[in-house]
């Protein structure tokens, strides 16, 4: 835009010094008697010009100056946007596409290029589709969900040694530890769809293009976050929950970036007697402060074991949700399934419980791109479509896990 703005300007400061040397020659003229017609005509014509020029100046530097567009200019972008995605979809043309990408210098849309993989699909798509992920991905509806335009964050941690106390009025103040701080960043990967649709279907304007994309999509984005949420190595994709170092060390003694994990005293199964215990003591054993958002997390088998079990008054802990997209709960805590979890067997982690929110954050990379093949699997049209997302595990003592461990 300051290049646009610049070249404008340039061109605005020309005109000026034509319009002067035009109306000088023009009062001249007149001066001397002459015809001065087509003269008028010069100097008017420049000064529509510069007049032109000075609205397109403004213009632009109002947008320079507006943080984002108004909501009609934004809806209107955004349609266009869609209707050139649409036939891009259909027919392969870009030319909407790429005239929309010249003339966007305020961003109100992202379009793309085909040389930097594809093009953006429309926004209300972007997030049609990341609506239907958070759906099926439990971890997404635990975890803490950012969305950035750039991968490079930071998150700066302490990790503690500040001394504090309380003094008297006049008493000396001593000096107190420097806090020590460590530095996290997230672990990015590009996860990909690419769904085929046959050209024929492409060609029925009553087909939803756009929507049967957007379910196809988002069921192969959903089944590959949910793996790696859960046991992602960080070699291009996320690294995963469940990954991470598990110790039996308490928090005031555990290194940073280490989960604790409570045994259940039994090599591959819950404790035979009271076996309700270990929840509690997986309750009790997280501090305080995580505990109004805490939530626990087991797959279906576990829960199935969890649902038989009953206080010493013979009342079931599990209790049913009593409404609609509300979890059930165990112990007056929600309870989330999830197939990546491990069931119950020989050292399996079968039971988490804790803030997730704060344990670990999924970070998108703002955008999803689409790149058209009509050439490879014919009849079929391919749609390779790519995002970015991270993860990180930021707080270690935000959640508890139980590991199926006989006793030392």
């Amino acid at each position: 835009m300051d290049a646009e703005l610049k070249q404008l300007l340039e061109e605005q400061g020309k005109a000026f010094e034509d319009f002067k040397s035009a109306n000088d020659e023009e009062l001249k003229a007149k001066a001397d008697g002459k015809a001065v017609s087509a003269l008028e005509e010069k100097t008017a014509r420049i000064n529509d010009e510069l007049d032109k020029l000075g609205q397109l100046v403004e213009d632009l530097a109002k947008k320079a100056n507006r943080p984002a567009g108004s909501a009609e200019e934004m809806e209107a972008l955004q349609a266009e946007h869609r209707k050139a995605f649409d036939q891009w979809l259909r027919k392969g043309d870009d030319s909407a596409l790429l005239s929309l990408e010249r003339k966007d210098g305020t961003r109100y849309v992202n379009v793309g290029t085909q040389s930097e993989g594809g093009y953006a699909v429309p926004i209300e798509q972007d997030r049609n589709i990341m609506r239907l992920v958070t759906d099926q991905v439990v971890m997404r509806k635990l975890a803490r969900v950012m969305s950035m335009s750039t991968e490079d964050y930071r998150k700066l941690v302490n990790l503690g040694g500040v001394d504090s106390g309380w003094v008297g009025e006049t008493s000396a103040r001593p000096n107190t530890n420097t806090p020590t701080f460590t530095q996290i960043t997230p672990i990015f990967g590009e996860i990909y769809a690419n769904p085929e649709v046959t050209q024929k279907a492409l060609d029925d304007l009553f087909f939803d293009v756009e929507g049967e994309l957007s379910r196809d999509v988002s069921e192969e984005f959903a089944k590959q976050e949910n793996i790696a949420f859960f046991t992602g190595n960080g070699t291009n994709k996320p690294k995963g929950l469940l990954t991470a170092t598990m110790v039996t060390t308490a928090d005031a003694s555990r290194d940073f970036g280490k989960f604790q994990y409570i045994k259940t005293g039994v090599a591959n199964a819950l404790p035979a007697t009271d076996p309700a215990d270990i929840l509690l003591d997986l309750i009790y054993t997280l501090h305080e402060s995580y505990l109004p958002n805490a939530k626990f997390l087991v797959n279906r088998t576990t829960l199935a074991v969890l649902r038989k079990l009953k206080n010493s008054d013979h009342e079931y802990l599990w209790q049913p949700s009593m409404q609609a997209g509300e979890p059930s709960k165990v112990f007056g805590y929600p309870i989330y399934t999830d197939a990546q979890m491990p069931s119950i067997g020989a050292n399996a982690i079968c039971i988490a419980f804790g803030d997730f929110a704060k344990a670990y954050w999924i970070i998108d990379r703002i955008g999803i791109r689409s790149l058209r093949d009509p050439y490879t699997h014919k009849p079929f049209v391919s749609f390779y479509t790519t995002k970015r997302v991270g993860s990180m595990i930021v707080d270690t003592n935000a959640l508890k896990f139980v590991k199926c461990e006989a006793s030392s």
